[in-house]
């Protein structure tokens, strides 16, 4: 079983299955690392995947070829903020109010409106976002995924809790 500092060697030298081994023998190592910064399995697996990729490409700035296993971890932590700094950035990005299609006419939203308008107000900003983007812009899932960068799992997630707790917020308020 070939050091980590043979493997890097062998790798500089241009064969890609020398860099394939150091890969195996730590991804488990990157791929921790880089959910426990994120949280999320499919964002962390992209984090690792990006990890090892810019960890190819500067091997040869690496001096001391031992040291790969925690190198890798540490651009894979960077990899993995850089992928929650983008994805805060598009929650930031939330849509702007948008006034029930059913408004009266006179331009005064009704009670039951006001009340709903209000509730999803409350909700937590990434709830927010996904129910405002799914309800009031009629945008669908999928799309949403993409524009927040957040897995569709996530999504219908977000969507799923946003519903039960306006659900049990607007019928508290009936009581």
């Amino acid at each position: 079983m070939q050091s980590d500092s043979e493997l890097v060697q062998v790798a500089l030298g241009g064969d890609r299955e020398a860099y394939a081994v150091l890969f195996r023998r730590h991804e488990r190592s990157v791929l921790a690392v880089a959910l426990a910064v994120l949280g999320d399995y499919h964002a962390a697996q992209d984090a690792a995947q990006e990890a090892f990729v810019a960890a190819y490409r500067n091997l040869g700035g690496l001096r001391i070829g031992s040291s790969f296993g925690p190198w890798v971890c540490k651009i894979a932590r960077r990899q993995a903020l850089r992928i929650r700094k983008q994805a805060h950035r598009a929650a930031e990005n939330e849509p702007p109010a948008v006034e029930p299609s059913e408004a009266p006419s006179n331009g005064e939203v009704d009670e039951a409106n006001r009340r709903l308008l209000d509730a999803v107000m409350r909700l937590p900003r990434h709830e927010r976002i996904v129910v405002m983007l799914h309800y009031f812009d009629d945008r669908p899932v999928g799309t949403i995924s993409e524009m927040t960068g957040r897995p569709v799992g996530t999504v219908t997630m977000q969507l799923s809790r946003a519903r039960a707790r306006l659900h049990k917020w607007l019928k508290d308020d009936l009581l």
